[in-house]
């Protein structure tokens, strides 16, 4: 199979096996009105497979769930056929309406217009803490109201 390369636009490089479609649903890709590619499961010397999204338009990315979805993904800007910036992603130090506290007891849930705000906690363990209330966010876990 063979997927061209973009002119202008950002490619999401490094993408942990599987992971493509949640890149895609949360950065609202559906939504944007110039073509992307999604390549799923390639072949990858440094990760065995990988995922890969192409987008031929420079949009916003918020990078911080991205770092939070893959520390790993690799963000390549291209202009004129050419990469002119790479990004390296990591774990952002706070996450900003990416969780959702579901402490009943936190204050998020009776006061409905406060933002979701978590801390990095544990690097090696990926976990994150509700600033309110303390309460440790499941691993892996995205807010499930996508914006």
């Amino acid at each position: 199979m063979k997927i061209d390369g973009i002119e202008n636009g950002i490619v999401l490089d490094h993408i942990k096996a599987g992971r493509s479609m949640l890149v895609y649903r949360y950065l609202g890709l559906d939504r944007v009105k110039s073509q992307v590619a999604m390549i799923q499961n390639c072949v990858s010397h440094k990760m065995g497979k990988k995922d890969i999204v192409k987008i031929s338009e420079n949009i916003d990315l918020d990078l911080e769930v991205l770092g939070y979805i893959d520390p790993g993904i690799t963000v390549n800007y291209i202009k004129d056929g050419k990469q002119v910036r790479k990004a390296s992603l990591e774990l952002p130090e706070k996450l900003r309406n990416v969780l959702r506290c579901r402490n009943p007891r936190c204050i998020t849930s009776t006061e409905q217009e406060l933002p979701h705000i978590f801390r990095l906690a544990d690097r090696e363990r990926r976990q994150y803490r509700c600033i309110y209330c303390d309460t440790i966010a499941k691993k892996d876990e995205i807010r499930s109201m996508l914006p």
